[in-house]
């Protein structure tokens, strides 16, 4: 069973070279909200503070919230980007992750070798990553550039590969920040129907996005999100109500 469990958990990242007594710093201050503080003599934003989750087997939940309120952090550090500051996080699920794309690979080895390599590092069985490869190369049309390193890819090609090798990862949690867009309108076409069925057939979908209509599709139940905070956990309809009251309030 597939679970999410986030307990007090704070993420900061240091600020070196930083004075603190600035007018620079003053002004970060208050754009971020007073996110930016001292801990041991040093300067720190506090990405996330206090959050305390707990996400089960089967739930489809939306993260909503303006832009720098969190939503990207939390999504990296659920799929293990980043580490707590403190709290505990604890995240049970083979994860994929549509944000990070590319992770694992590398431009020397090829289309193929990549495939192979990122898949046994998400933790699927060598024979099963094998058993993907006719699906992802007829779903990416790259043909006989498969066979080719990477490095020799343009951007889109690359951005095909590692788009396919995140939707046919067949995940027990999937992390969707926004709908990422590669390849031309078919490809996208493509892409829509074959994550629709990744998200039917994961235990947990998270799913971070600034549309209400595809939170509606696809999510139940949301957590809204400001300053770092998670600030209101509910049914979509309402948590889109509170998303829509606190934007007007900014």
């Amino acid at each position: 069973m597939a679970s999410i469990k986030l307990t007090q958990v704070n993420l900061e990242f240091p600020i070196f070279n930083a004075r603190s007594n600035s007018i620079r710093q003053k002004l970060l201050n208050i754009g971020t909200g007073g996110r930016i503080g001292s801990t041991s003599g040093h300067r720190v934003v506090r990405a996330l503070s206090d959050i305390t989750i707990s996400i089960e087997d089967g739930e489809r939940i939306g993260l909503i919230g303006h832009n720098g309120s969190g939503k990207s952090t939390l999504m990296r550090l659920i799929g293990g980007v980043y580490h707590p500051t403190n709290g505990t996080s604890n995240v049970v699920g083979r994860v994929s992750t549509i944000f990070e794309l590319g992770i694992g690979a590398d431009s020397d080895l090829s289309g193929i070798e990549n495939i192979l390599r990122v898949g046994v590092m998400m933790g699927i069985p060598h024979k099963k990553v094998k058993s993907m490869v006719p699906d992802i190369a007829e779903f990416t049309e790259l043909g006989e550039f498969l066979e080719f390193p990477v490095r020799t890819y343009s951007a889109g090609m690359a951005m095909r590969l590692y788009f396919a090798m995140a939707l046919f990862s067949e995940p027990e949690i999937l992390l969707i920040d926004e709908v990422f867009g590669a390849g031309d309108a078919a490809f996208q076409n493509r892409a829509l129907e074959r994550l629709k069925k990744q998200i039917f057939e994961s235990h947990i979908f998270l799913f971070a996005s600034h549309s209400g209509d595809l939170i509606r599709q696809f999510c139940s139940k949301c957590i809204v999100m400001s300053h770092g905070k998670i600030v209101y956990i509910g049914q979509t309809e309402e948590a889109l109500s509170e998303y829509d009251r606190i934007s007007k309030e900014a």
